[in-house]
């Protein structure tokens, strides 16, 4: 396919610490096309989270490019690329990462707040419908459950309308029956939206649910959907 919504080039990633050098990433390349669903998986340490940082702008490579929507991330500062994901940009992270003295309306409504959208308050209920969460947008994070802090975070990743959406360990918090739900949740929105989805993950289940997957070991990729 000729459009990707993220293209991956000859993607490396090096730190250097008391005058070593430890590469995690070793020259990766792929691309996936807006709308479609991508895994990476592979053992602790093997770099998933690092790639899915680069991917996302969090962080530059040290050779390789990343394009995404048609943005070359390392020549963007680190404040456009912060504007760049307000805008275009989802996330959700293992450990939710929901703000502790917010509501869980609140939290829906921060995305929203930042892209500067309309009828956020509406918009934000909506989501927290959508997730089963109407009748909890009151409670904070600290009187929900695990799952139900997922949920939030979901509809929350969803509330600016992101063209792609980057998942950690979604469900890695979670026991198996919550994890199930949360998976349907996410793939459901997915589906509806036409969001973009690309998620780290132990769970090899949940992996075979997306279209490609791609297969780290000690930094390199063992398979690249091309």
């Amino acid at each position: 396919m000729s459009h990707y919504i993220l293209k991956v080039h000859n993607l490396s990633k090096t730190y250097h610490s008391n005058q070593k050098a430890l590469t995690v990433l070793h020259e990766i390349s792929f691309g996936i096309a807006p709308g479609d669903t991508l895994s990476i998986v592979g053992p602790s340490g093997s770099g998933k989270t690092t790639l899915l940082g680069l991917c996302a702008g969090l962080d530059v490579p040290t050779t390789g490019e990343v394009i995404l929507n048609g943005h070359l991330l390392q020549a963007m500062s680190e404040d456009a690329r912060a504007r760049l994901r307000n805008r275009e940009v989802g996330f959700i992270f293992q450990n939710f990462q929901l703000l502790p003295t917010l509501t869980a309306l609140e939290n829906v409504m921060v995305p929203m707040e930042l892209k500067g959208m309309q009828r956020i308050k509406q918009r934000a209920m909506e989501l927290l419908d959508r997730v089963g969460l109407a009748d909890r947008y009151h409670h904070y994070p600290a009187q929900l459950s695990g799952g139900e802090q997922q949920r939030v975070a979901i509809a929350r990743a969803f509330a600016n309308e992101p063209q792609i959406l980057f998942a950690d360990e979604p469900t890695g918090n979670l026991d198996e029956e919550t994890g199930k739900k949360v998976q349907e949740l996410l793939f459901e929105l997915n589906q509806q939206t036409g969001t973009t989805l690309v998620l780290v993950t132990h769970n090899l289940e949940l992996a075979q649910r997306t279209r490609h997957i791609i297969q780290l070991k000690r930094g390199a990729a063992i398979n690249l959907p091309l």
